[in-house]
């Protein structure tokens, strides 16, 4: 019985693990990037990323 503990004790840490990688990843797509500042002909141009 402890052997079926064990792997269940694994699956269930796997599970976690993908889940908080899926969690982090979706949080650094969609929070914004920062601010980009272009300095050119037209003069300086700045745009939220």
């Amino acid at each position: 019985m402890s052997r079926t503990n064990g792997l269940y004790l694994v699956i269930g840490a796997l599970v976690v693990a993908v889940i908080g990688l899926g969690a982090y990843v979706y949080q650094e797509e969609t929070e914004p990037k920062g601010v980009e500042l272009s300095i050119g002909q037209n003069g300086i141009s700045v745009e939220e990323n």
